[in-house]
């Protein structure tokens, strides 16, 4: 999985949380879009977590950008209805609030990761 979070206490509560999923693995993490895109061009993961808000750029312009089958799942402090239906039209697998969605998050990574 990768990380797309600008705030290092959000990202480390996140990694956290990948931690306690048998079978997760980390393929690293990035603060902005063009490097987020990058990373993710050259790990290839399965799965992104990412944010809506970041240092340069934004969570859909990663969304616009990741390779095919890659799932992507935000995870955002701006959970209003227009963000969830521009998330989902470019293809989001999940939208979850980070004030009160977190384990949520979890239980849908726990049903994509290959042991």
């Amino acid at each position: 999985m990768f990380l797309v979070e600008d705030s290092p206490i959000l990202r480390q509560r996140v990694e956290a949380i990948l931690a306690t999923i048998p079978g997760a693995t980390s393929a690293g993490h990035a603060a902005g879009a063009a490097e987020a895109i990058a990373a993710i061009e050259r790990e290839r993961p399965d799965a992104v977590v990412l944010d809506i808000h970041l240092e340069n750029g934004n969570g859909f312009d990663v969304l616009r950008a990741l390779p095919p089958g890659t799932r992507a799942y935000v995870l955002t402090n701006f959970a209003n209805e227009a963000y969830r239906r521009k998330a989902a039209s470019l293809g989001a697998a999940g939208f979850f609030d980070k004030t009160t969605e977190f384990e949520r998050l979890r239980e849908a990574l726990v049903g994509i990761v290959r042991p």
